[in-house]
Parts: structure tokens; C-alpha cells; sequence
């Protein structure tokens, strides 16, 4: 997950993974500049987070945990 630390969107989403025991990796896209621009290239140029990067390649922004469990499943 690419986030960034005052992200009221990020923490819910992390919250979520957390209880739903989904493990996940946070990378802040402040702090790593090679993560900004793989966050801009996912989203037409914005830093928006949280940013979801699966096994695939594939990429989500912002999505609820209902996408996030449907994605892991069409990886399995």
C-alpha cells in the first residue's frame, strides 16, 4: 500500500486489512520518491493514496476493502 502518514483514507483502509488479517507492506510515498512517481504513473499523474499494487502489476486507488478481497481472490 502506498500511503502517506496524514492519510485519514489510508489508515481506514489499514485498519481494515489489519482485522481482516490481510497482510500488506506501507510505503510512504513522502519518504520514498521512486514510490511518488510509481503512485503518479498509477493515477494520471496524481499522488494519490492509498495506492494498491497487486502480484499482477495491477493497481487500485482507494478501494474499499469489498475490491480489495475480490482482487486477492481473482490472484489465488
Amino acid at each position: 500500500m502506498y500511503s502517506t502518514p496524514w492519510c485519514g483514507y489510508c489508515h481506514r483502509l489499514k485498519s481494515q486489512l489489519d482485522r481482516e488479517g490481510i497482510p500488506f507492506e506501507v510505503v510512504d510515498i513522502e519518504r520514498v520518491p521512486e514510490a511518488a512517481k510509481l503512485v503518479e504513473e498509477a493515477n494520471g499523474g496524481n499522488q494519490t493514496v492509498p495506492t494498491l499494487v497487486y502480484s499482477d502489476g495491477s493497481a487500485q486507488t482507494n478501494p474499499s476493502l469489498a475490491q480489495v478481497k475480490e482482487k486477492l481472490a481473482s490472484l489465488a
